[in-house]
């Protein structure tokens, strides 16, 4: 198997457990799903964050951030 797929593979099942354990907080589950809930969504705050650092890349109009025309 590649490498490269299994850490892949890992990345996906670490994903889709810290999803689970958002929405199982969400319903009041035990106190280490609240912390892995707060560790996801730390995460996904980090990843949100770097993806905006490059300004406007990947969006269409002005430089200035204008919507009109």
């Amino acid at each position: 198997m590649n490498v490269v797929l299994i850490i892949l593979s890992v990345l996906l099942l670490l994903v889709a457990g810290g999803c689970a354990c958002v929405a199982w907080a969400a319903r009041g589950g035990p106190s280490w799903t609240r912390a892995v809930a707060t560790a996801t969504l730390a995460a996904g705050e980090l990843v949100r964050a770097s993806g905006r650092s490059g300004g406007n890349r990947g969006r269409g109009g002005d430089p200035d951030g204008s919507s009109d025309g």
